[in-house]
């Protein structure tokens, strides 16, 4: 017996190194798609130098490569608007740095000329009186300066100035540095342009000067990619999604890398791929790359319309968005047939200890989980909030160098545990 203890801890060491190597090199490979997915290669993985889709062509040949059964790119088409040309912004003369000073408004047209600037009496707020401000001759043709959310709670006030009648030429939204790009929902333009703004650039100042091109893009060409790993039944399946395209340019120099958002995610459904083509599975495996999330879930909502199987056949659907940070507490959304098997999540997730704990919040239509929600397939949306990497989420400094991966591993084996018990 006493002979046999050396040969069993030896064993036990062999094959806890041969895991442990196992899955770091999983995280290498990891690190290496988020890598890639985040360089100038793909310009932000955006729609206006079709960004997008060359990274869709990349993730075909990264599924190819992980051993996956099949590759199937599902094409659809979108209205878009992009800000590929120029992106120049002086404030009193001196001039701001796109990206970091100063964004555009997802649905703002191209502007070029010299504006007065009217700041908003934000502590004496009278919306009469602001309208009689502006029908002053030395405001013609200004730009509105505002703190953002103040509009957002005086939306009827502000609503009327965005009319053509009105004589004011834009707005200028303020936002805390970093400055974001705070949506890319841009299927349409309005007629005034929108520049956000942080307060510091334009604090006092009396006049801007503006240089921006837009770019309306009409059914512009985008896919999903799908990979299928087949198990050994076929009447159900596990989807894992996540989107691989991003908010693109802002001018010609500079671009939004989206390394946490959502480079992570995407590399994870890779590498989960990866695993199954490795772990023959009981159920067929889905692992589909959406684009246009970005684009107001344009991909996944047009997949929930054309599935490649019966939405029916879902097991249980698991979205993975923004998961390159270090929040010990996992953020989650689940749909109302995903509740019923939300206990094995956190019944797993005590047992392992993977996150000190699961945050379950509202379901909302912040990702690609939602067109699927509404229909009623079980499902749960991992995103790892309020971490370090968390507060450049939409600025031009999600980039790889800034990048966590603690949480990909414990979402990976969170993810795995669930789907061998479930």
């Amino acid at each position: 017996m006493k002979k046999l203890i050396p040969l069993v801890l030896a064993f036990l060491t062999a094959a806890l190194l041969h895991e442990t190597a196992l899955y770091a090199q999983d995280l290498e490979h990891y690190k290496q798609i988020v890598k890639e997915l985040s360089s100038s290669k793909y310009q932000g993985r955006g729609y206006a130098k079709d960004g997008a889709n060359k990274a869709g062509e990349y993730l075909k040949k990264e599924f190819a490569k992980a051993g996956v059964d099949e590759v199937i790119c599902q094409p659809f088409t979108i209205d878009i608007n992009t800000f590929p040309g120029k992106m120049k912004m002086w404030a009193d003369g001196k001039k701001l740095t796109p990206g970091v000073d100063f964004s555009m408004r997802e649905y703002s047209p191209g502007v070029y000329g010299s504006f007065p600037v009217y700041h908003v009496d934000t502590l004496h707020f009278d919306p009469e009186k602001m309208y009689a401000d502006l029908a002053k001759p030395e405001y013609a043709n200004c730009l509105v300066a505002c703190e953002f959310w103040f509009t957002y709670r005086h939306h009827e006030a502000f609503s009327r100035l965005q009319k053509p009648d009105c004589p004011n030429a834009g707005f200028l939204y303020t936002w805390p540095a970093p400055i974001k790009f705070f949506k890319a929902y841009g299927h349409r333009v309005v007629e005034k342009p929108i520049v956000w703004v942080t307060p510091e650039a334009i604090e006092g100042v009396k006049s801007v000067r503006l240089k921006v091109d837009n770019q309306f893009l009409k059914d512009y060409e985008l896919f999903n990619v799908i990979a299928k790993v087949e198990g050994r039944k076929h009447d159900s399946c596990f989807v894992f999604t996540a989107h691989y395209d991003h908010l693109g340019n802002l001018g010609k120099r500079v671009y939004y890398a989206g390394a946490n958002d959502n480079a992570s995610g995407t590399a994870a459904i890779v590498t989960l791929a990866a695993y199954y083509a490795q772990h023959r599975p009981e159920y067929d495996m889905y692992f589909i790359a959406f684009s246009g999330e970005d684009a107001n879930l344009r991909g996944s909502e047009h997949y929930a319309q054309n599935p490649l199987v019966p939405l029916g056949q879902i097991k249980y659907l698991f979205n993975i968005d923004m998961i390159g940070d270090n929040n010990p507490v996992q953020y989650c959304e689940v749909s109302d047939e995903g509740m019923r098997a939300y206990p094995l999540f956190e019944q797993i997730n005590g047992e392992r200890h993977y996150f000190k704990a699961l945050n379950r919040g509202e379901l909302a239509a912040n990702s690609d989980h939602y067109p699927f929600a509404k229909r009623h397939v079980p499902c749960i949306f991992l995103e790892n909030q309020e971490g370090d990497a968390f507060p450049y989420y939409h600025t031009i400094f999600d980039t790889y160098k800034n990048a966590v991966f603690d949480s990909y591993m414990p979402v990976f084996n969170l993810v795995r545990d669930f789907v061998e018990r479930y």
